[in-house]
């Protein structure tokens, strides 16, 4: 049976998840390289574990983590439909099963705000984990100065936590932010797509969605 090991450890992959990142550098993005794609992978397989699904269907989790935005390898625009596209070219060669590839590919092209929706477990994992990585190291901008609204936002995010109450009813967005560099007004402005769309995601999975920043509760 193909793994998530095969997948991390193809070169194909690692030459574009690399590509992709060097255009979004070149556009001006915050970081979407292997911490991102990694951390996105380890979240999804922990909320479908947690949640008690088969392992099979964690590690379809942590496949699409992994492989949702290579896409941008071709253009930052619909990234996540042409990012489907290439994981359905690249898995079949791998050895992956057709009902696989097909749980893969709906996840990754259902991903971004814009167009996509829990059509799944496994993309509502994958959303979830996604739309949460904000974090300082994120930012490639050396000038604080020179700080976008996406720049501020981030580098402002000291800790940033998704978590699964014991009861498996709620799954919590914790984030530490810093003021001194972002506010929380700047957050909602560029992630109140993103939370609603996580909101959508959690019901998915018969879970409410809770953003807690600063230990207080905002949605």
């Amino acid at each position: 049976m193909s793994t998530f090991e095969i997948v991390k450890n193809n070169e194909a992959v690692k030459t574009y998840i690399t590509r992709a990142d060097e255009s979004l550098c070149a556009l001006g993005f915050t970081e979407h390289s292997f911490a991102h794609v990694t951390r996105t992978a380890e979240d999804a397989g922990y909320v479908l574990r947690t949640l008690g699904y088969a392992e099979r269907d964690v590690e379809l989790a942590q496949i699409a983590g992994y492989l949702h935005d290579i896409g941008n390898l071709v253009n930052r625009a619909n990234h996540a439909l042409s990012g489907a596209a290439m994981a359905f070219s690249l898995l079949g060669p791998l050895g992956f099963e057709a009902a696989d590839i097909a749980t893969i590919t709906t996840a990754i092209g259902n991903h971004d705000e814009g167009t996509g929706f829990p059509v799944n477990p496994v993309c509502a994992a994958l959303i979830l984990a996604d739309k949460s990585d904000v974090r300082r190291t994120r930012v490639r901008n050396p000038e604080i100065s020179n700080f976008d609204i996406h720049d501020r936002v981030n580098y402002s995010v000291k800790k940033s936590t998704l978590k699964i109450n014991e009861d498996q009813t709620l799954i919590k967005l914790k984030l530490s932010v810093d003021t001194k560099y972002g506010s929380v007004m700047d957050y909602f402005e560029i992630f109140l797509h993103r939370m609603i769309m996580c909101r959508k995601a959690a019901e998915r999975l018969n879970l409410e969605f809770k953003l807690i920043v600063n230990e207080k509760q905002l949605i």
